[in-house]
């Protein structure tokens, strides 16, 4: 089975709320504040999603940071675990018995 490709939180802000929404970076970056460059490296997988860039998305978008700073964590963590791999392969799990 081939392995889905990791999606950057960039991928999603693109895809699922700038192109829908007719909003371009540029006038998401003057809307929220945050550095059109930023927006865009976002946007290009370049760049990750920050905090003040979660809170920044949630109150324009309605969305909560959490939906954002999740986005981040799960392509981490997914980004990680491939580079790993190995190392995490040859880590054997704790077996404790709680008597």
């Amino acid at each position: 089975m081939e392995k889905l490709k990791n999606i950057h939180p960039g991928e999603v802000l693109l895809e699922e709320f700038l192109n829908p929404m007719g909003i371009s970076a540029y006038k998401l970056a003057k809307e929220t504040a945050i550095p059109q460059t930023r927006i865009s490296e976002i946007v290009k997988g370049r760049r990750r999603i920050t905090a003040d860039t979660a809170l920044r998305f949630s109150k324009y978008f309605g969305t909560t940071p959490k939906f954002w700073l999740g986005l981040q964590d799960d392509f981490d963590l997914e980004e990680e675990q491939h580079l790993i791999f190995g190392e995490l392969s040859n880590i054997k799990t704790l077996q404790y018995d709680a008597a």
